[in-house]
């Protein structure tokens, strides 16, 4: 490419000139290509440790000038084709012109002026935007990461760090390339060269560690090696980059979320110098996912910016350090201190933003002013203005107040139509649980009946009023450590759905998404779906104990409640256990606060908990065996032996201990988890082991250890509630002898915040990582084995075979995930298909596969064979082959004996295979075939109609099992039943069930033949038995339409058909067919010479009327003595005899005739040569398109 000119000053050192004009020298880096010597090991060594731009671009064009001894730089190329082409250009366009210069520093002037115009336009012309804004030494290096290991330009880089890698013992040093779906490594060392390419899919686990063998290094771990990385500049930098990519991965194996940049960030004011701009993307996503974890808002909540600052507090009477956020919806504060405050501000709430007057005390402070009268302040803001700007631009942008419900959230009910409106609706304003939770339905108790459990309830809401009258109510409130205090003294049931509500930041979805739920029932109700199925089949297991739940009220609001989520999710659905932990949200709020609740819960708070594979308590499970093993070692040992702990977690986590735990205990960790979060359930959970300790060792088996935790769990109790007591159904399968002693769930609760309160969200974060990449991974693998174990018995593949071709198979449609594809990745892949069909591939990747794992090498007949073969298998037409279809057309050409390989090779050349532009010339033959009477058609076609009529009633039909069934004129439904179930069978094809081929199938499948023999090692001898084969064959078919169609069909051909002059003058049978047969296979390219023999010779039906010498020879030997060669001439006098066809016997008869071509069909082929050459390809091949470029790939390798 031209570049701006810059100087040159050592001219030979690192180059070697190879053409030169008096104005102009062409230059290659010296090592590049073969040879170079030592020199050349040094120059390429030095290139790659100072990651110089000459390993991308290794030629280059000076301009020189006589007298002077400083040169210019103007143009670098990558290969030699492109900077041969800059030098043409050069030579004929500016060469004859500087030539006439007089003045040497008017052609430098001239020139660098020809060569800056030349860049500008090319600029000019550039469409890619995005480009643009990367740095041109970022650009440089994702060129050289494409060459270096042979990506496409859909293979995005988003950083590069100098590393070393270690091979065996010694290190390395080169550079690791972050891509988006690689991570790569090269390194180049006096000759050594390193390559590694790693997907990130692949990517088992993540490890930054520091030991005396690799200091600060980061291992990458795979399903089948381990690979370390050393001496980063940031390494903390690097890991974290490394965490986001392989995340994106992963989350792209569980549910196909593919990577999209995000086009919403603003773009730099210039281009950036060391961040590239996918770099930058990925920095705002870690911040963003920060910001909304850490004040619980929605998914689509973006981080415009954030400041230090202090906030002034009335309750304590001082400012606190903190720092100040701002998105497009809210304004938050986060205390510098943990724990000390917490503030989210809705802009919906924001009534007036003002800057204050400044003083020593409070400089640059800004005012907040709310609609509920609540006043914020802030100071030491930096930039005041820009602050106090950008709140009012997104102010603007917030819509009118409106639009939302600004009652109290106790009080607000569903935003749906009025009763006078609500007929014929699902869910309306006018159902009890629209404005009332079920307990408020279903109370039982009455105060005098509670006595100090009511006293007790009246000072905890006394104590709730006293703290919002000090720190605010609602969304703006003061969150503190005193908040937490209440919080773990258990909320007041009065209280309870409203600071769930707040703590969960589902309030701010209800407040701002009106009517959402109601017109989501109405959508959702009535409508059937295996997720409303399994809903309905759990709807009376949910609490069956409590009374609110004995009656249709709770269990219709419940079947909304869940029917509605699965609707907006379908990705999720209904999983069990949502039904207990909706049950409980519908105890304490009305439905619509219930369904954003679960809102938070299944798509924020417990993230992939609730879908098929129930990833997330998958994850947290291991999570939790990790904070066993580093709490409590010695129990978890014995834990392991007897397999408690993946028993008893799942149900623990997935319930929230709903389901182990008496309800009135449950609830008020509950109430911890919506404030704290995750952490709190797992606090409980080592408490609980701990507690139990001593017991738990002693057990001898599982079934032993589990009732010792379950009899524990049954006796939490809660002292204080003001419930009536509900039976815990567990509790009868654990009682004994001797009830164990109480444990008040408050001294629970306790314990384990001084115990385990240390625990923090960000190492459980970084915990959850790993243990992301380990379950995800050994779902995987399960799906592979549960494929393999289905195709054992459907294909004569071996156990390592089948494994082998599940990883390429779904290598390859994962590839196509990333770098794009005619159908999207949804589309390719359903999760809830079972596993043999969850992965499909679209024809471009069917026809990869094809061509590397094929046994039949057709060279380029390739292509069509592999889409016939494709349209063959994809029964459904939707143009996707799943795994299993993809098998059986595999295991059909390598393990078939040769009467199903020819089988295979004839419906390929029938349809639906052939396709309608393949098949347009035979359209009419076929429909003569198919519609012809039965006493004209053949004798197979007569049975074949006899067996399709209907049986006239009173016949006597005998079935395969030799019962006889009489045919009444009336059937009565289990008939039709019966015949259904026939329909929807499989049946078993015989040889005598596949259609008859007429001749322009016949003449492809011909070409199929010849291009599948075009590099056998018998090559001559397959040409001349296909030769005689077909030769027969057509013969057979003339024969054939003599006895099967008699002269009406003649008749109707020679009204239909245009014949040439020269047929009309002198048929000869077989001639036309014959013809056409060598125009096909000159077609294809293999030029094979096509001999007719004398008239007499023609006519003897025992001897082959033409023979085929090899691909590419003319010459005819020794074949007859009067031969002459047939060219494409002939086509033109020729055409399909729409009467010709053979059947498959006859096929299989004509060829069991040639040994060689017997030995050919019967011949074992090995698929491991096959499979290991293509996982040991790259994964993406070359184009290579000039000598230079080989000579590159040739260095590389």
């Amino acid at each position: 490419m031209w570049i701006e000119p810059e100087e040159v000053l050592l001219v030979g050192a690192l180059w070697v000139s190879e053409r030169a004009n008096p104005f102009f020298i062409l230059q290659r880096r010296r090592g590049h290509g073969r040879g170079g010597g030592l020199s050349g090991l040094l120059v390429g060594t030095l290139d790659v440790v100072l990651d110089s731009s000459a390993r991308v671009a290794p030629y280059r064009i000076l301009l020189q000038t006589a007298d002077s001894q400083v040169y210019w730089n103007i143009a670098c190329g990558s290969s030699r084709k492109e900077i041969t082409e800059h030098w043409d250009w050069l030579e004929s366009n500016l060469l004859q012109t500087i030539s006439i210069f007089d003045n040497d520093e008017d052609v430098i002037t001239f020139v660098k002026g020809k060569i800056s115009g030349i860049i500008a336009e090319e600029k000019r012309l550039k469409q890619g935007e995005e480009q643009e804004e990367d740095s041109g030494k970022f650009r440089e290096a994702e060129l050289k990461m494409r060459r270096l290991f042979g990506m496409p330009e859909e293979e995005k880089l988003v950083n590069y760090y100098s590393c070393s890698y270690w091979k065996g013992r010694v290190p390395r040093q080169g550079w690791v390339y972050l891509s988006i779906n690689h991570l790569c490594f090269y390194s180049f060392l006096l000759g050594k060269e390193v390559t590694l390419v790693i997907p990130w899919m692949e990517v088992t686990q993540l490890e930054k560690n520091a030991t005396l063998v690799f200091p600060e290094s980061i291992r990458v771990s795979t399903r089948h090696t381990e690979h370390y990385f050393s001496m980063f500049l940031n390494i903390n930098d690097t890991f974290k980059l490394m965490e986001q990519l392989a995340n994106i991965a992963m989350r792209q194996l569980l549910d196909n979320e593919a990577f999209a940049a995000d086009r919403s960030l603003p773009k730099p004011c210039k281009t950036l110098k060391n961040v590239s701009t996918l770099k930058r993307d990925f920095d705002a996503r870690a911040k963003n996912e920060r910001y909304r974890a850490m004040f619980r808002l929605t998914q689509d909540e973006r981080l415009d910016g954030h400041t230090d600052c202090t906030l002034w507090t009335p309750f304590a009477k001082m400012h606190i350090v903190g720092q100040l956020f701002i998105s497009n919806n809210y304004i938050c504060f986060s205390s510098r201190e943990e724990d000390l405050c917490q503030l989210i501000i809705p802009l919906r709430e924001v009534s007036i933003v003002e800057k204050a007057d400044s003083s020593s005390v409070l400089p640059c402070p800004v005012s907040i002013s709310t609609k509920n009268k609540m006043t914020f302040l802030f100071a030491n803001l930096k930039d005041r203005e820009f602050l106090v700007q950008r709140i009012s631009d997104f102010l603007q942008r917030t819509p009118d107040s409106s639009w939302f419900d600004t009652s109290p959230p106790s009080l607000i009910g569903s935003s749906v139509p009025s009763d006078s409106t609500h007929k014929g609706r699902h869910y309306h304003s006018g159902l009890p649980t629209a404005s009332q939770s079920l307990l408020q339905l279903f109370h039982q108790n009455s105060p005098e009946d509670l006595g100090p459990k009511a006293m007790k309830e009246k000072m905890k809401e006394e104590a709730w009023n006293i703290h919002f009258s000090e720190f605010g109510r609602g969304v703006c409130m003061y969150r503190t450590s005193r908040t937490r205090e209440l919080v773990l003294n258990g909320i007041p049931e009065c209280l309870r759905g409203e600071l769930w509500l707040l703590f969960s930041g589902a309030q701010n979805e209800l407040a701002t998404h009106p009517g959402y739920y109601g017109d989501l029932v109405e959508q959702a109700m009535g409508m059937c779906s295996l997720a409303t199925d399994e809903i309905e089949r759990d709807l009376h297991r949910s609490m069956p104990e409590h009374r609110a739940f004995q009656n249709e009220t709770g269990i219709a609001a419940l079947r909304r409640v869940l029917t509605a989520y699965a609707h907006r999710n379908p990705g999720i659905g209904y999983c069990q256990a949502m039904n207990i932990v909706t049950s409980v949200l519908l105890l304490y709020c009305t439905e619509e606060q219930a369904f954003w609740l679960l809102v938070a819960l299944c798509e924020r708070m417990l993230p992939d908990y609730y879908n098929t594979r129930v990833v997330g308590a998958l994850v947290d499970q291991g999570v939790f065996e990790d904070l066993t093993r580093s709490s409590l070692p010695q129990l978890y040992e014995h834990m392991q032996e007897l397999g408690v702990i993946s028993t008893i977690s799942l149900s623990w986590f997935l319930t929230l201990f709903l389901s182990v735990m008496p309800f009135d205990s449950a609830v008020l960790l509950v109430d911890c988890f919506f404030y704290e979060g995750i952490k709190v359930i797992f606090q409980v959970a080592l408490t609980v082991l701990l507690d139990n300790m001593d017991a738990l060792l002693s057990s001898s088996d599982e079934g032993e250890a589990m009732t010792v935790l379950g009899r524990y769990l049954d006796n939490v109790v809660n002292k204080q509630t003001v419930a009536p007591p509900i039976p815990h159904l567990h509790a009868v399968l654990t009682s004994g002898d001797e009830p164990p002693p109480e444990i008040d769930i408050f001294d629970l609760i306790k314990s384990s915040y001084e115990k385990f309160g240390s625990l923090s969200s960000d190492v459980i974060e970084q915990m959850r990582f790993k243990q992301r990449l380990k379950v995800i991974q050994s779902l995987e693998d399960t799906a592979k084995r549960s494929v393999v174990r289905a195709m054992m018995t459907e294909s004569a593949f071996s156990i390592e075979e089948l494994e082998e071709l599940y990883c390429l198979f779904k290598s390859k449609h994962m590839t196509s995930c990333y770098w794009g594809s005619s159908s999207s990745a949804a589309e390719r892949h359903d999760p809830s298909l079972p596993y043999l069909e969850q992965y499909r591939i679209d024809p471009v990747q069917f026809a990869q596969l094809f061509s590397a794992l094929a046994p039949w090498v057709c060279g380029g007949h390739t292509t069509t064979l592999s889409s016939r073969l494709f349209r063959l298998l994809d029964q459904n037409q939707d143009q996707l082959v799943n795994f299993k279809e993809f098998i059986t057309g595999l295991s059909g050409m390598y393990h078939g004996d040769m009467t199903e390989k020819l089988k295979l090779l004839y419906k390929l050349h029938l349809p639906p295979a052939l396709s309608p532009q393949e098949a347009e010339s035979a359209l009419e033959a076929t429909h003569f075939f198919t519609e012809d009477e039965p006493g004209e058609s053949s004798f197979l076609s007569d049975l074949d109609n006899f067996q399709q009529q209907e049986v006239a009633p009173g016949e006597e039909v005998k079935d395969r099992g030799g019962d006889v069934e009489e045919k009444k004129e009336v059937k009565d439904y289990r008939y039709y039943l019966r015949m259904w179930a026939k329909e929807k069978e499989p049946k078993k094809e015989t040889i005598k069930d596949l259609p008859r081929m007429n001749q322009e199938q016949f003449i492809e499948f011909c070409k199929t033949l010849y291009n599948m023999f075009s590099e056998d090692p018998s090559e001559q001898e397959l040409y001349h038995a296909i030769a005689t084969v077909a030769s027969l064959l057509l013969h057979i078919g003339e024969v054939g339409k003599k006895f099967g169609n008699g002269g009406k069909m003649q008749e109707t051909t020679s009204q239909t058909l245009p014949i040439s002059t020269e047929q009309e003058e002198e048929p000869d049978e077989g001639t036309s067919g014959e013809a056409l047969l060598c125009q096909a296979l000159a077609d294809a390219q293999l030029e094979p010479a096509v001999l007719q023999t004398s008239d007499e010779e023609n006519k003897d039906d025992t001897e082959s009327s033409y023979s085929v010498v090899s691909s590419g020879s003319l010459l005819c030997e020794d074949i007859a003595h009067d031969t002459v060669l047939i060219g494409a001439e002939q086509r033109q006098g020729s055409t399909l005899d729409v009467d010709w066809s053979i059947t498959f016997e006859q096929v299989l008869a004509s060829l069991l005739t040639e040994p060689v071509l017997v030995e050919y069909f019967e011949r074992k082929m090995d698929i491991q040569a096959k499979m290991a050459t293509c996982k040991a390809q790259r994964v993406v091949e070359r184009q290579v398109s000039s000598p230079s470029e080989q000579e590159l790939m040739h260095h590389s390798t």
